[in-house]
């Protein structure tokens, strides 16, 4: 969000203040479905169940000791893009954001199928790591670089917050879900655990042959996995290995 700079006038702030804590609690509508950001107002919101998926990348405060400004740019570049390549490549897809070197998604997912289909764009994440980090070697980055995968299901309240009248706002989104699957990701691919950590009612939702490739982890209380989609993984081992 661009600052636009306009003046701050304190008394109209403190009145701002009283006019959203004033707003009535049936403002905040349960839905089946996190509708499109234009259903948003600075005065609703919506409470639906759904999904998060967050990716983050492992020990990035040390990447700057081994790689320079420029190299570091494209590297983020390179994973970022395809990261939310994948991420908006499903429909059900409601927000993508990017925060530092996490980037996480919202998914609307009323159905197993599309919870199915969430584990799967985990899959894929993983397997783009590995060819991220051939691609890196063959452009002279020393060093492999690890990414954690997070998901979970559960209810989340979408709003609208920013500076009523400015311009600056953007869509958050607040509950358990999005906050379990960002502490997920941030375990996952750390030291030896795998690269994928998931919670108990998502992982409870899969299909038969995703449970399959599931190990429950019950010192973290989730499940974890190291899977990987099948045509990617092929091009990776014809092209990289």
């Amino acid at each position: 969000m661009d600052s636009n700079h306009k003046p701050y006038d304190h008394v109209a702030s403190f009145s701002r203040i009283d006019d959203i804590l004033a707003l009535p609690r049936g403002n905040y509508e349960e839905v089946k479905e996190l509708p499109d950001r234009d259903a948003l107002t600075f005065e609703n919101g919506f409470y639906a169940y759904c999904s998060a998926i967050f990716v983050d990348i492992r020990d990035s405060s040390s990447l700057p000791t081994h790689y320079n400004r420029p190299a570091l740019a494209k590297l983020y570049r390179a994973y970022i893009s395809e990261a939310v390549a994948i991420l908006n490549s499903f429909e059900k897809t409601r927000e993508i954001n990017i925060v530092g070197d996490g980037v996480w998604a919202v998914v609307n997912t009323p159905k197993k199928s599309d919870i199915n289909a969430v584990f799967s764009l985990g899959a894929r994440i993983n397997t783009l790591m590995k060819v991220l980090n051939y691609k890196l070697d063959k452009a002279g980055y020393e060093e492999p670089v690890k990414a954690g995968v997070g998901m979970d299901y559960g209810r989340a309240l979408m709003i609208k917050a920013g500076f009523k009248g400015s311009g600056i706002n953007d869509v958050v989104y607040m509950g358990d879900v999005v906050n379990h699957a960002a502490k997920l990701a941030a375990k996952a691919n750390k030291d030896y655990s795998p690269p994928i950590f998931i919670g108990n009612v998502f992982a409870n939702n899969l299909d038969a042959d995703r449970t399959e490739l599931i190990t429950k982890d019950y010192l973290n209380d989730c499940y974890t996995a190291d899977c990987v989609n099948t045509a990617m993984n092929d091009w990776y081992k014809e092209n990289c290995e």
